[in-house]
């Protein structure tokens, strides 16, 4: 078997703000494996300032494991503890590899009998007019979940915004989910909880920054409205340590980015635990290309979680690849009449 690696930069259409500034590239990575004719790609999508292995030896890493693709995905994903992102790449990698075909990584309704995906409608962050037009957009296009980004401009004109979507739209009309991305301190944090709650909120993600445990444990305790961890889980590698967290905090909901926690099978140790103590959970993608959506949407779909998952469309990047997925009225499809993108292979592999 070969194996190597090539970056590639996703250019936004428009800058997109978060709380942690102005995002206009998303730089990501490709693993493509070789074995006698047949081929496996996986995208190992990092957040730079935000993952985990966001480190200067990174590429050193991919190199390493190209070098040593011989010890097989499960040994090789023990030894990349401290590299979620490229676990998660060699696990679409080696299932692309030996799937019936190359972007086929789960047969099931999804992928071959046009069953979709909820998804929600994902407002990022801007100036108020620009923040309006996107809801207005997305309300437009069907969506029945919306989440928007709060934390970076004024919180008075974030609550005017949610307001004037439920002056139109009650709770059972349009779920509305917000993410602080730890915009908010702990000494502020509960009153613009109790602020927020006025407006029916489903939940809130991250009000604090991550590694505050008991302050967000405090938070989960007296809350008006559910929280759920979201960069809280990055950097938490051990089963052990992964339960200490939930049984310390206990938040009312996890959301999962396999690019930032260890892929299927880091995502899928959150959920067992999870599941034993009564917290509920969703999936959302990490600004991948549409390759690698295109892995975390089947395998979520496998998973029969109901909830609108947080699975972007990959309509924010001039550059990204033609691919078999749609949204139609804030559901995502994957329509087998329409191809990916011809020699996208061969492209990658030069």
């Amino acid at each position: 078997m070969e194996a190597k690696y090539k970056k590639y930069i996703l250019d936004f259409k428009r800058p997109s703000g978060t709380s942690r500034g102005i995002m206009r590239q998303k730089e990501t990575w490709f693993l493509i494996l070789k074995e006698n004719d047949n081929y496996g790609i996986g995208e190992c999508g990092i957040l730079r300032g935000l993952s985990v292995d966001d480190r200067d030896d990174y590429e050193t890493k991919l190199a390493w494991t190209c070098a040593h693709i011989h010890l097989g995905l499960d040994e090789l994903w023990g030894q990349l503890l401290e590299f979620p992102s490229i676990q998660f790449g060699l696990e679409q990698a080696f299932r692309s590899l030996k799937a019936p075909n190359l972007f086929e990584l789960f047969p099931s309704g999804f992928t071959q009998k046009k069953h979709p995906i909820n998804i929600n409608g994902l407002i990022w962050m801007g100036d108020k007019d620009f923040m309006l037009r996107q809801i207005e957009e997305k309300l437009k296009a069907g969506f029945s979940c919306i989440k928007m980004k709060i934390g970076a401009i004024d919180f008075d004109t974030e609550l005017q915004l949610l307001k004037s979507i439920r002056e139109n739209f009650d709770k059972d009309q349009i779920e509305l989910r917000v993410d602080a991305n730890g915009a908010f301190s702990p000494a502020d944090a509960l009153s613009k909880l109790e602020a927020l709650a006025d407006f029916d909120l489903h939940s809130i993600e991250q009000p604090i920054k991550a590694n505050q445990w008991e302050e967000m444990a405090r938070l989960c305790r007296s809350t008006p409205l559910p929280i759920a961890l979201d960069e809280e889980l990055i950097g938490v590698f051990s089963v052990t340590e992964k339960k200490k967290l939930l049984q310390t905090i206990k938040p009312q909901y996890i959301i999962l980015k396999p690019s930032l926690v260890g892929g299927y099978k880091g995502s899928g140790e959150w959920i067992d635990l999870v599941t034993t103590i009564g917290i509920d959970w969703w999936i959302t993608s990490a600004l991948e290309s549409n390759i690698g959506l295109n892995a975390i949407a089947q395998w979520t779909y496998t998973l029969g979680n109901t909830r609108p998952q947080g699975l972007g469309t990959g309509s924010l990047f001039t550059n990204n690849f033609d691919s078999p997925l749609q949204v139609v009225n804030g559901n995502l499809f994957y329509r087998n009449n329409l191809s990916w993108q011809a020699g996208l292979i061969e492209d990658l592999c030069i």
